[in-house]
Formats: structure tokens, sequence, C-alpha cells
């Protein structure tokens, strides 16, 4: 166990904080938690294949001791892995977004913030002391980009991520019959869900419904599934291309991120476009059940790309192996939505701390297991 810290000994591993997780939400919002898209055919590929690697260990050779730092856009983390952005946290669990980017801030590992969560810019920024990332869905008007990109600057926040793989939404069977929305639609099935959840009914009379904070200047209130569909479709474009992207580096002074990058061609755009690093995901297989699971272009890219600009990778990792295996595949950072949301979900206030406090524990075990010293020696332990 690394010195200092802390897990809770009936949830050692994430698959104990799923299970939780799902008894103490109601189902609705497990399923927006859980599921990815189609078939989820892509969901599971993704974990699977990140699994099929094999990490070689040196057991007879010097070794004294593993050590974790990374450093990162000139910022030294104490893991190499990080939260990745999540829509509508809240209604996963109330106060999600406050919860783990606190936990980020006191284990020194990012927290980026999505455009479509439930806390602010501000308030994130204001408990991270400016040091969450923000991800950024590309705004149909010049004028809405400029102002979310304005407040993220003004908050400090060292890193824009913009997300490039949400062209178009996602055909997520679970969420349309389950008629979500922001607050979610009251079926009588819903309403059932919650009273059978009075944890979270409780905490989230506390808290107040979840609203999509970054966003409220900008949007209408109570929309339901329709109107937040068509609210989205025309306030924002996922669609990006080198033109939408040029006048974002132009005006970020910081470090910028794309997001979502599955192929060789579009991470060398990224590259001629002043990117300083790209972020190899599939949404965790939540926008195209027809595609490659996650690591597969990760070596492809990291490989061509890696010794060029920062080459990092979410999507299926869900413990510290998984981590290691894709750091030895050539990722330099690693990012996690829903383990940290199963997390929360688990163990309200707990639940962010622990999971961090897990992943560390299960990576450091890893790390010296195999006798690699520091982050950047996990390539030379890949069985090709």
């Amino acid at each position: 166990m690394l010195e200092g810290v802390k897990i809770n000994n009936n949830y050692p591993s994430v698959t104990d904080l799923r299970n939780k997780a799902k008894s103490k939400i109601p189902n609705f919002a497990f399923e927006y938690l859980d599921g990815g898209c189609n078939e989820d055919v892509n969901l599971h590929k993704n974990t699977a294949e990140i699994r099929d690697v094999e990490l070689l260990p040196y057991y007879l050779s010097k070794h004294t001791g593993s050590e974790m730092k990374t450093e990162l856009f000139g910022h030294t983390y104490d893991a190499p892995f990080g939260i990745a952005p999540v829509g509508l946290q809240g209604l996963m669990w109330p106060n999600a977004p406050e919860i783990l980017a606190k936990a980020a801030f006191k284990h020194n590992v990012p927290f980026v913030l999505s455009t479509v969560s439930t806390s602010s810019i501000e308030r994130i920024s204001e408990l991270t002391e400016g040091q969450a990332w923000f991800q950024l869905y590309h705004p149909t008007k010049n004028r809405l980009r400029d102002d979310i990109i304005k407040r993220a600057a003004a908050a400090e926040c060292p890193v824009l991520v913009i997300l490039c793989d949400v062209p178009t939404f996602g055909f997520r069977p679970r969420d349309i019959r389950n008629g979500l929305a922001m607050p979610p639609k009251m079926s009588v099935k819903n309403i059932l869900q919650i009273l059978g959840r009075p944890e979270w009914a409780l905490k989230t009379l506390i808290h107040g419904q979840p609203n999509f904070e970054t966003l409220k200047p900008y949007m209408p209130k109570n929309l339901d599934l329709k109107q937040l569909g068509k609210f989205m479709d025309a306030t924002f474009s996922g669609r990006l291309n080198e033109e939408k992207i040029k006048p974002i580096r132009d005006m970020w002074k910081g470090k910028l991120v794309l997001k979502g990058v599955a192929n060789e061609a579009d991470a060398e755009k990224a590259l001629r476009l002043g990117i300083d690093g790209v972020i190899v995901s599939n949404h965790g297989g939540r926008q195209l059940d027809a595609g490659e699971s996650t690591i597969k272009p990760l070596t492809r890219i990291a490989q061509k790309y890696g010794d060029k600009m920062t080459v990092m990778m979410d999507s299926g990792l869900r413990s510290g192996p998984d981590i290691a295996r894709t750091l030895a595949s050539g990722a330099k950072f690693t990012f996690m939505g829903r383990s940290f949301m199963y997390g929360v979900a688990a163990l309200g206030n707990e639940g962010g701390d622990h999971t961090i406090s897990l992943l560390k524990t299960e990576l450091q075990q890893v790390m010296e297991q195999i006798c690699c010293e520091e982050v950047k020696d996990f390539p030379h332990h890949l069985i090709k």
C-alpha cells in the first residue's frame, strides 16, 4: 500500500464500485452512465482489447523503487491519469463534479470539466485553484465560442480540450427509452426508480436539480429531451475541421488538446495546426459502435507522433493494470470517466478520493511487480 493512501476495503476494485453504484442511483441515471451506443459492441471491445496487452517483468534487474509522478504540459502530476470530462455528472450523483474536482486537486491529478457537466467553469476553477482543464463542445456561433473560451481563460484553466468525435449525437437506445432530459422526464417509471433510491433523492433535493451550469447563461430553462436535443443541435456543432480549429488556436494562449482522435490522418492535421496534444478516444464507446477500440489507434499514433506531440488516451480503462497497459502501448497520460463516476455514485463525498487512491495503489503494484521505475519506462515492458 502506498504511504498515506487509504482505500475502503469493502470496495477494492472498480467493479465493486460499479455494483454499489448500480444499487444507489436510479436506473435511468445508471444506464446513462454505464451504456454505450447501439448494441454496445465498442463499449465492451475498448476494455477487452486493452486487456489483450501483456507486460514483461524483469525480476532480476536492480530495482530501486517505482515513481508515478509524471510531467505533463509543464506541471508534474502525482500519477499518470486524470478524470475525463463527463456530461450530466450531477444527474448520476448530486454534486459529483465538485466532489471529483476536490479529489483531483487533493491528489494532484487533472480534472477535466465538460461543457455539458453540471458545475460551472468558475466554480470548478475556484475548487482547484485554477488547475482544472476545460473541454469545449464547439458552438455554432463564434460569439458563444469566444465567450466560453474567455471564461475558461479568466478561470485560469491551463489546458483547453476541444472535442472532435461528436459530429452527431450517438444513438443510445437506453436514453431514448428512459426519456432522459435535464431535469429527467418524470414518467411513472422514473418516479418509482427515484423513490427506490432515497439517498440519491434526498441529496438531489439538497443540491437542487442538476443543470448545465456553464451553459446556463445561454439556454432556456426546463427543456425536455426533444427540446434539449434541438437546443444542442442549434447551439453546438461537434463537427470540427481545420478552419474551425485555427481561430481557437489563435485565441487560446494555453495548452490546446484535441480529444477524440482515432486515426493517423487526424493526428497529422492536429500537429500541423499547432495542437499541443491529442487524446485518442472514441467517447467511451458512445458514438460509433462499428469503430476500432482505442488501444489500436493509440499504438499507431504514439509510434508515429509520440515524439512530436503529447499523445494520451481515454475510453475503456477501468483499473491500474489498464493504465499500465495503455502507457506501455505508447500513451504518455491516461484519462477515465466512468470509473470515477462509479466511485462517486457508490461512496458519495468519499468516492473521488477512494477511486484515485485505489488506482494509484493498483498502478504502483504493477510498476513494482514488473520492476518499472518510472512511467516513461513502461514501453520497455510491452510484449509485442
